[in-house]
């Protein structure tokens, strides 16, 4: 008996918006009754109707999305692909000058630092990532102020201390962690390099830092955890569901699997208008549809994966999650001292002060701005006495930066997008060496501030009186903004058109 369902003849009768079939992985769909819900547009999936579609689906797509979302009634059951001839794309001129870029970047050890490999990722990668990872919200204001306020705070160094050796190692929630920093979560790591966010798993064993695994990750949750080192430590990040038997499911899984940490995400009830990504959007008119159509640019890769994500969710939520994990919960994407209380007062592990990389609401402040209000009070309340920690992310480039949000009183910073560049640059390796990198920079930082361990990191090191003093663009970073002094050879010389 075959162990196949149909052939995929009877897949390419099924290509219209009255009846529409696609081929994921070998497995026919019927999306008829979806396609108009679609969050990515129903042009898209009238492109790929009666045909394989995978090449589009997985790298924009966490998997598992199908069977989670599609009723069981439309999965139609495996297609014998045999004598299936594969359709290979014709190669645009701007992916054959991308693919010059890619075999032409700079070797790894000429990244001297995370602005290098920022500067590689921009020049190597396809167009429609580079608008997804590097877009903020609206005019990107809160992108640039989240590098900018870090940039208002100055050092006030101690001399004559004795910093022969230097201790920079720390801990998250009570995991050991070679230096405060986490790999905080970015989706869709898989659009930017085939082996996604598992470069950051391998990377993390080798180097002593904790992975936060994300939500809209490209690699499944197992698939991450499966490739995690022995005694390795991971943290999750949490979209939470509408339907919330679905959130339970992936919170008991992930504390059977060893996760030592859920991170929920507080500050998206709705992603945010991110027009680079829009205009870029994941979807084209196709040769199937009707002439004079116009195409919704009202979603971009991000909306178009986060339909999911519950708007309603809300402090009696919390209490909820209590009941069933035992795993620290730490609120991630708080905005303001008042929610940072609450979350101590209701008996949370901590929280991250995050705007979500500026990706969310724009004109929202830095966590590092926000960070000096939220200990003030937390201390002033006496919240910090049952191991209450804060984190804080966005902006973070240089082991500076780290030291002064640890002055400040943060446990540790997340990184990012800068992480993500460094394995779409160069996979695993960049992860390593931007971590080495970051390594090397606080060993001098430290010594020059006269603090030989991360404990005589105090708040009388650094002078803040200019960090409130927000001015849009005063004065523009010129090493983030156009790569002043840029790493040589990145994208120059090889008709490169100029990206977003």
């Amino acid at each position: 008996m075959s162990e196949f369902k149909m052939k995929y003849e009877d897949v390419e009768k099924h290509a219209s918006a009255e009846s529409l079939w696609v081929i994921v992985k070998g497995q026919a769909y019927d999306l008829t009754e979806f396609a108009p819900e679609h969050p990515g547009g129903m042009k898209i999936l009238l492109k790929y109707a009666g045909k394989d579609a995978t090449e589009a689906y997985e790298p924009i797509h966490p998997p598992g999305t199908l069977e989670q979302y599609l009723p069981k009634e439309k999965h139609l059951g495996s297609v014998d692909m045999t004598g299936v001839e594969v359709v290979v794309k014709e190669e645009t001129e701007e992916e054959k000058q991308r693919k010059i870029r890619v075999a032409n970047k700079p070797p790894i050890d000429e990244c001297l630092s995370l602005y290098d490999f920022e500067a590689v990722a921009k020049s190597i990668l396809p167009t429609a990532a580079w608008a997804y990872y590097s877009s903020g919200a609206d005019d990107e204001i809160t992108m640039r102020e989240n590098r900018s306020a870090y940039q208002r705070i100055w050092f006030r160094p101690r001399v004559l201390r004795d910093v022969t050796e230097v201790d920079y190692s720390s801990t998250i929630l009570g995991m050991p962690t070679s230096l405060p920093i986490y790999m905080t979560a970015t989706a869709l790591g898989r659009l930017g390099h085939p082996d996604g966010e598992k470069n950051l798993t391998w990377a993390g064993a080798e180097t002593g830092t904790i992975q936060m695994i994300p939500t809209l990750a490209s690699c499944s949750f197992d698939e991450i955890v499966d490739e995690a080192a022995p005694g390795q430590n991971l943290i999750m990040q949490l979209y939470v569901n509408k339907d919330h038997a679905i959130t339970e499911r992936i919170v008991r899984h992930a504390e059977e699997r060893g996760v030592k940490g859920l991170f929920i995400t507080v500050d998206a009830p709705q992603l945010g208008r991110r027009e680079k990504d829009m205009r870029q959007k994941f979807a084209d008119e196709g040769s199937n549809v009707q002439q004079g159509s116009t195409v919704d640019k009202s979603q971009g890769a991000a909306r178009a994966i986060s339909s999911f994500i519950d708007p309603g969710l809300c402090w009696k939520d919390i209490e909820w999650f209590k009941t069933i994990t035992k795993m620290p919960i730490v609120l991630k994407g708080v905005q303001c001292w008042e929610d940072a209380v609450l979350a101590a007062e209701n008996g949370l592990a901590g929280v991250v002060l995050s705007n979500h990389g500026g990706r969310q609401l724009d004109f929202a402040r830095s966590g590092i701005e926000i960070l000096v209000e939220t200990m003030a009070e937390l201390r002033q309340r006496d919240l910090l006495k049952n191991g209450f920690e804060v984190y804080i992310d966005g902006g973070v480039r240089r082991a500076g930066d780290v030291i002064k949000a640890i002055a400040l009183g943060a446990k540790a910073v997340g990184l990012g997008r800068p992480l993500l560049y460094a394995y779409c640059a160069y996979g695993k390796e960049g992860v390593v060496r931007a971590i080495q990198l970051l390594k090397d920079e606080m060993e001098m930082n430290l010594r020059l501030i006269g603090a030989p361990t991360l404990a005589d990191v105090t708040p009388d090191m650094v002078d803040i009186s200019a960090l409130h003093h927000r001015a849009v663009d005063s004065a523009p970073d010129h090493l983030m903004r156009q790569n002043y002094e840029p790493l040589s050879g990145v994208g120059q010389g090889l008709g490169a058109k100029p990206r977003l």
